[in-house]
This record gives C-alpha cells, structure tokens and sequence, in this order.
C-alpha cells in the first residue's frame, strides 16, 4: 500500500482514539507513533529525529523547578493575591488569571506558563468549592491568544520571524494590536460562557481572601533559592537567542542548579514530572512526522494555495484559515515549517507581508481548536486529570471552536483593513 495511504490511515485511527478517549490519549498516541514504525512509515532514526527534543526537556526543567517551588507555598501565595485582585469573585478572578495568564505567554513558552499557572488556579478553585474547568479552559485559550503578539510567545513565530527575517519589535508592532483585540474579546465570551459556574459562597471567598502571607509560605530559604533560580532561568528565556542556547538546555540548566542549590529530593522532584504527557507528545510528534514526510500536509496546501491564482487578497485569507484548521488537528510547528517555502514561492507573485501574518495568526489561533492543537493544551488537560479534574476531548472542542472561530474573523478583518486595502 502506498505510504501515504498508510500514513492517513493511522493518523485518523489515533486522533478517533483520542477523541473517543476509549484507550488513554497517550497510550493512543505511543500506539500510532509506533504504528508508523512498524508499517515502514518512517524508519526508526526518522521517527526519533522526528520528536522534538526541545519542547520535552523544556517540560521536564520547568516540570522540576515547579515542583520544588510548590513545597514553599508559593503558588498558594499567588493564589491569594489573585483572589483579593479579584475582590474574593470568580466572576472577577477569572479574567484576572486569564490576563497574567495572556501577557506572560507573550514573553516566555506557553508550556512554562501553563505549568506555573495551573497549580494557583486549582488551590484558588479547591478553596472556593468551584469547578476548576472553566478557569482552566479559559487559560488555555488565552495562554495560546497572548503567544500569537511576539517573536517568541510561539514557537511558528520563531520559524516565520527566522524565515521572514523579522525581529522582535516589528513583529509585536504588527501582532501586538491584533493579539490584544483578541483577547478583550475572548475575556467577554469567556464571561458569557463559564457565568453560570463562576458562583461561589461569600464565605469561601472571603475565608480565602483573608489568609496572611506568612501562613501560606511554608519555606522561606527554599522560596528565595527557588525564586533567584526562576527568574535566571526566565532571563535566559529572554536572551536565549543571544546566548545561542535552547529552551530547553536553559531549563535544565535552571533544574538542576535548583536541585543542588536546595539539596532537594531528586527522586521527589522528578518523580513528580507528568511522564504521561511527555510520552504523549513523542508519540504525537512521530504521527504528524509521517503525514509530513509522506508528503500529506504538504499536498494539502499546494493545493488549496493553488486556487488563489496570484491573488494576495484570497491567498491570505485561505492561508489564514487552512493554517489554523490543520494547525487545531496537527501540531503547529511541522505545519509551520512545512509551509514557510510555500509561502516564499508564493512572494515571487504577490506581495509577501500579509502572507507571513495571515501564516502566523493562523497557525497560533488554531491551536486553540481541540485539546491536542498545542503543547499547552496537553499539558493542561494533563495536570487537570492527575488532580482529579479530566477535561474530555468534546468539552474542550464546544468552547475552543467558538473562540478560534471569532478570533479568525477579527484576525480576518485585521489583515484586510490593514494589508490588503
């Protein structure tokens, strides 16, 4: 059977899988991932050179310094602070979150934010007797709305800035307006979707809002350690570039000093690290390298950018469109990749610029669409099933359709008014 074939076909049986959620999505996703191996979809060295080694070690650090941290109660502490933001109500609280959530995802990986946000929202959550769900949808949506302003809050921005030759501030000049009009928009459908579940007792509230700082962290020496090592790890984030450094050396860098600075408990922290969504990615990431080395994902552009026939003004928008569909189904980055030398070919016709953004917003809006259209998204849904709290395939897609769906049409109308005049 032809290659191609094969490849579609263990690709549509692993997402049903996940989606159905009969087998555990990374069981599903180890199963496709081998699959592709066995059936000579790609040869080993292809499916390990495939997974992004980056993204797992950058997960693996930042899992390990947050679980040092959180024995210092710290994340109570800011959890705390959120609530009396917030004035002791959800209603409040939510945005609240959602916003440091938004800006702190435009400066730094979206996986480390989400790994420093989730454990606040479920202690906030936990104490007022609410549903953390919709807290943590909500910051999945807008952890994956604010990595769309800058260079470096995504990792396609990365791929089109490098190919484009873009830098920081030209790309949040251009992303930055669109990004923010995103998220006030988001805010007000997030108020309209989750209103009715953000009802907490008084007395909870206030019971929250009124614990002293000095009750809540449990370890001051850890905290200061804890705290000098994250904000050198965050400032090599931001620098990383110039020390010609990855992420996710810069983390475990940051882990392991932490780890020998506090003489913590190797075997507590990393046993603590989610293995199951770590696995989960490196099974995802050897499906979507078979579509993309069978030469799938790539058929499918050729062919829907075949019908803009040199026109800029519909190029844009089914590049707009087809990159945040694929990217809500497939993971971002090979989409991204996949696509940069399309786009260039498509310059030699038409002007460049509006092309580029309508890539970008695209492929970052769209990971918003299902739980497995970004790193974020997985870690989230993986953090709220190990606390008891699973959030299903279908529950997830109701509100991340919506909001793809309206952030398009602003991003649409963004790109138009702006570029395309």
């Amino acid at each position: 059977m032809n290659p191609a074939w094969v490849a579609a076909i263990i690709f549509i049986v692993t997402y049903i899988l996940i989606v159905t959620e009969r087998v555990h999505r990374t069981v599903s996703a180890m199963l496709g991932g081998v699959a592709m191996i066995l059936l000579r979809v790609l040869t080993q060295a292809e499916a390990f050179r495939a997974i992004d080694w980056n993204v797992i070690f950058l997960l693996v650090g930042m899992m390990v310094i947050a679980n040092i941290l959180r024995e210092t109660g710290l994340f109570q502490w800011l959890a705390v602070q959120a609530v009396r933001l917030g004035r002791g109500q959800p209603v409040r609280i939510l945005p609240v979150l959602c916003v440091v959530t938004a800006l702190s995802s435009a400066f730094l990986d979206n996986v480390t934010i989400v790994v420093l946000v989730v454990p606040v929202t479920l202690f906030v959550t936990e104490q007022l007797r609410l549903n953390p769900l919709p807290f943590l949808v909500a910051e999945i949506l807008a952890c994956n709305i604010g990595g769309t302003a800058t260079l470096i809050g995504d990792p396609p921005n990365i791929l089109i800035g490098s190919a484009a030759g873009i830098d920081f501030t030209t790309f949040l000049a251009h992303m930055g307006p669109i990004s923010l009009l995103i998220l006030l928009s988001f805010l007000g459908m997030a108020w309209l979707m989750f209103r009715k579940e953000l009802q907490a007792r008084p007395v909870h509230a206030a019971d929250l809002s009124a614990l002293e700082a000095a009750e809540l962290i449990t370890n001051r020496p850890l905290l200061r350690k804890g705290v000098i090592v994250m904000g050198l790890v965050i400032f090599g984030f931001l620098i990383h570039g110039a020390l010609h450094l990855e992420s996710a050396t810069i983390a475990l860098a940051g882990a392991t000093i932490l780890l020998i600075w506090a003489r913590a408990n190797p075997h507590h922290a990393i046993r603590e690290v989610k293995w199951t969504t770590l696995f989960f990615f490196v099974g995802l990431f050897i499906v979507v390298e078979g579509l993309v080395q069978t030469g799938i994902i790539r058929a499918m552009a050729q062919a829907a950018l075949h019908l803009v026939d040199g026109n800029v003004r519909l190029a844009s928008m089914v590049l707009l469109w087809m990159s945040a569909l694929i990217s809500g189904v497939v993971d971002n980055i090979p989409y991204t990749v996949t696509m940069i030398p399309l786009v260039e070919s498509l310059g030699q016709a038409m002007p460049l610029e509006p092309l580029w953004w309508s890539l970008a917003l695209g492929a970052c809006l769209g990971g918003n669409a299902t739980l497995v259209g970004a790193s974020a998204n997985v870690v989230v849904a993986s953090l709220a099933e190990r606390s008891g709290h699973p959030i299903r395939f279908w529950t997830f897609l109701a509100y991340g359709v919506l909001t793809t769906f309206v952030s398009l049409l602003l991003a649409m109308g963004y790109i138009w008014l702006r570029y395309l005049r």
